[in-house]
């Protein structure tokens, strides 16, 4: 069976290779429904649930100057987002198609509280996998193979999308609403909303009445290729409107802007030179997506209803985003040529990305009760390989890493490493919650979770014509072999009540109690010939070496899923308990401040390095001041939160050695914070938007990288302590008030748009702006010394467009100044080793874009 996963899908330049079939139902636009947290009304009529097209405003629309109510269900029951007590930044479908949002980086950058690294973990970093973080609550690298399970959930309606790797990056058309949760919200969202939670709200089947739309757009990137986008959509009436069928399609090329350089890499040992004629191809970083969602409603009665939903993706990406700048450079072996968004690799490049998630969403009345039940099922394949030459290289510089690799008559091989890649991702979840009347004095919703996800992971690293002595047994020219299998189960019981003590001030509590029970099994290492910890004890021993040292003689060893024995079998069980208090006042119907105390959590798991100790749950503790307020009218809105969060045992994840993740417990940080949002209605057609946030985030305690023997985080190391191997450190790895990485001290954003007549119709022109300060890598100080800042940047998106009766036009101009802004840096391996050769990932140059759409 891994035989055949073992094949190179590619061996040159992609020709007819880049596009997918369309999708079932191909392009039809969004609707231009004004949900836009910040977006304002041009009439005070209610709105329907279908945004139906529309002339262009009367004069009497034209006197009112008005922000919109904005619904959400952050607390899981339907709410005015001025009257929930929670930091939200929302994205409505409006200000959603206005901003041309497409994908996770197009809205993450219009919410301050959101940040994002690289979920390539050095092997593929191409698209697919989302890494968040919220409120700089980061300490790097937790979407790395088998890491720890992310600080923010993301959601899609009810169901949950975060894998052990990252969530999964949905595509932005038909969706409602973008409901971002800044701090701890794991009382009802659990374990993977440590930090915060994002809630992506798909538009549902409507029973009252048919709507269609579509939409074509072309667009170019500066210096880069092509793309296109098709997207569509139709709702279909059954049953005399007690029930409703939505289909949405959608299918996209997007275009590359790096290029793989021709050239060559000379390996010193060896003297081998390596050439990449057969894949230096230009614009080489693209990919290709087509993907459709089906979702229903039944209306049993008046008192049930049941939401099924299915959806379905296919991806093949190609290439890296990361650029590396030392591509001319003798000292990392490449011959002169050079460029400035460019690498050179000279192994394949590829991710075959394929998943589809099924839903089940049960909604009814039990008396005055409201009941819900939310069933998901995810089911995910990425067949993926990479080029991991730069470990090769920088081993053989600085260790003579190129003379242990010889082929099967003793000759040198050009020790250059690939991957080939097999993950397997499922997940199944159930939730079951019930909640009382919202109108009652005294509320409440409470629940039971049960959720279990496991990723089948098979890594081979191949080494051409390498010796069968030095080959992983049954897999020729395998160096390394990953074949592993986790599991992680949560369950938990919660709830939330809620207390009326006045007409103004509303207490609330909640709590979570949760168990969780995580495993890792399976093979790691390399064949016997070469060292897999044969100067270990025998029970840390990896590889053959350990399958020698568990089962003796070779004819002893049962084969797991192909690999030559399973060498590690570990769990770790915890159980635990949260709690959130929250206290609001109402000044008015129009302002209210709060106060809240609430905590968040992590679960521990067993490092993919089976040999190393399971890492424990790490705790989030959040204290919050914030307030909600309208003015004027209601045509200026202005909230805030004012936060300090206590991150207690953090799980750090880094690249160690062999290239293999490790997660420690690496005691305390701190993360002071203030977060505004400003939304004003300046005139009838002029509405101008901001979101704002400032982080202060540092370790509270050093980090010395070694565990004591009550197994906490050592943090008394100072220069010329001895560590638990023998060696004489410098001093901490991290020293107390070191910033931790990822998030910068500020984030902001600004949008104004403005509407006008024009050609009897309604025309716009938008202006949007986004700054990120400048942010740390890795948290440790040598390996920040290689990896350095990411610079701070700040781009411009510009657009303009008209619509007249059904259809509209759009031009836009992502990136209008052409930033390079650095997005994530990542090496191929453990930084303090390939850190000499940081790859940056930078925003997609200048892109500009026409869009035709029509709605029925």
């Amino acid at each position: 069976m891994h035989a055949s996963r073992g094949t190179i899908r590619n061996s040159g330049p992609r020709h007819g290779l880049r596009r997918l079939p369309l999708a079932v139902a191909v392009a039809m636009a969004s609707s231009s429904m004004a949900f836009a947290p910040m977006a304002f009304a041009q009439s005070t009529q209610p709105q329907s649930t279908e945004a139906k097209p529309t002339d262009a405003p009367s004069a009497q629309e034209k006197t009112a100057r008005t922000l919109d109510t904005i619904t959400v269900t952050a607390q899981k029951r339907e709410e005015n987002l001025q009257k929930v007590p929670i930091s939200i930044q929302v994205i409505g479908n409006q200000q959603l198609e206005q901003q041309n949002v497409a994908s996770f980086a197009d809205y993450a950058k219009l919410l301050p509280s959101l940040s994002f690294g690289n979920a390539g973990g050095g092997v593929f970093s191409g698209p697919g996998f989302v890494q968040v973080y919220m409120r700089g609550v980061a300490s790097g690298g937790d979407g790395n193979h088998s890491g720890s399970q992310p600080s923010v959930g993301m959601y899609l309606d009810e169901q949950p999308i975060t894998s052990n790797q990252g969530a999964l990056d949905i595509h932005m058309y038909d969706i409602e609403r973008v409901e971002a949760l800044a701090g701890p919200q794991g009382t009802l969202y659990g374990a993977s909303s440590q930090a915060g939670t994002v809630r992506i709200i798909t538009r549902k089947p409507d029973p009252s009445a048919f709507s269609a739309g579509y939409s074509v757009e072309g667009n170019s990137i500066s210096g880069g290729g092509v793309g296109h986008v098709l997207e569509g959509f139709v709702n279909i009436p059954l049953n005399n409107n007690h029930a409703a069928v939505r289909l949405v399609g959608w299918q996209k090329h997007d275009a590359g802007y790096v290029d793989n350089l021709h050239g060559t890499r000379t390996y010193p040992t060896s003297g081998i030179v390596d050439d990449n004629t057969n894949l230096a191809e230009k614009n080489y970083n693209t990919a290709d997506t087509a993907g459709m969602r089906a979702s229903a409603r039944f209306d049993i009665n008046d008192r049930w209803t049941i939401t099924p939903q299915l959806i379905v993706q296919k991806q093949k990406a190609y290439g890296s985003a990361g650029i590396d700048p030392l591509v001319g450079s003798a000292a990392a072996g490449y011959d002169a040529s050079t460029g400035e968004m460019a690498v050179k690799h000279f192994y394949p490049e590829s991710s075959d990305d394929n998943w589809h998630q099924a839903a089940l969403t049960v909604e009814g009345k039990i008396g005055n009760f409201d009941l819900t039940y939310v069933f998901s099922q995810l089911k995910r394949e990425v067949d993926s390989e990479s080029d991991y030459s730069d470990y090769g290289f920088w081993y053989d510089t600085l260790a003579g890493y190129g003379a242990y690799f010889y082929d099967d008559n003793g000759t040198l091989v050009n020790p250059a490493q690939y991957i080939q890649a097999n993950d397997g991702y499922r997940r199944t979840s159930h939730e079951l919650r019930v909640s009382s009347p919202q109108d009652n004095r005294l509320r409440m919703v409470a629940g039971l979770f049960w959720q279990e996800q496991t990723h089948n992971i098979e890594q081979r690293y191949r080494i051409d014509g390498l010796a069968d002595t030095l080959s992983v047994s049954g897999w020729a020219d395998t160096i390394w072999l990953t074949q592993q299998d986790r599991r992680d189960r949560d369950q938990a019981i919660f709830g939330q009540v809620t207390f009326d003590v006045s007409d103004k001030l509303e207490l609330n509590a909640g709590g979570r109690w949760f168990r969780s029970d995580n495993g890792l099994k399976g093979f790691f290492g390399f064949a016997n010939g070469y060292s897999s910890g044969s100067s270990l004890d025998p029970v840390d021993r990896y590889g053959e070496a350990g399958c020698f040292a568990q089962y003796g003689a070779q004819s002893n060893w049962v084969s797991y899923d192909g690999a030559p024995c399973k060498v590690v079998d570990k769990r770790v069980k915890e159980k635990d308990a949260i709690y959130r208090l929250n206290a609001t006042w109402k000044i008015d119907d129009q302002k209210m401040v709060y106060a809240t105390w609430s905590q968040g959590y992590r679960p521990g798991g067993i490092n993919r390095r089976g040999t190393l100790p399971p890492y424990v749950s790490d705790f989030l503790t959040n204290y919050e001041f914030g307030w909600k307020t309208s003015w004027a009218d209601n045509t200026l809105i202005f909230n805030g939160a004012l936060f300090r969060e206590e991150w207690k045992d953090f799980q750090f994840s880094y690249l160690g050695q062999n290239g293999l993740t490790e997660i420690r417990n690496a005691n305390q940080a701190q993360i002071d914070g203030l977060e505004l949002d400003l939304s004003w209605a300046a005139t009838y057609n002029l509405q101008i938007t901001g979101g704002f946030a400032w982080y202060d985030a540092a370790l509270t305690d050093n980090y010395c990288g070694w565990l004591r023997p009550d197994g906490k985080s050592e943090t008394v190391c100072p220069a010329g302590t001895v560590d638990p191997n023998g060696n004489v450190v410098a001093g901490p790895q991290a020293a107390t008030g070191s910033r931790l990485p990822v998030t910068p001290k500020f984030k902001g954003s600004l949008n104004a748009r403005y509407n006008f007549d024009f050609a009897g119709g309604e025309a716009y022109w938008q202006a949007s702006m986004s700054h990120a300060g400048s942010r740390r890598v890795d948290l440790r100080q040598a390996e920040t010394a290689l990896l350095g800042y990411l610079n701070a940047y700040t781009m411009t998106d510009l657009s303009a467009g008209w619509r007249k009766n059904n259809w509209s036009i759009d031009l836009f101009l992502k990136n209008a100044f052409d930033e390079r802004a650095q997005m994530s840096r990542f090496a191929q391996c453990a930084a303090l080793t390939c850190g000499n050769e940081p790859y940056t990932v930078i925003a997609q140059p200048r892109t500009f874009g026409i869009r035709f759409s029509q709605e029925f």
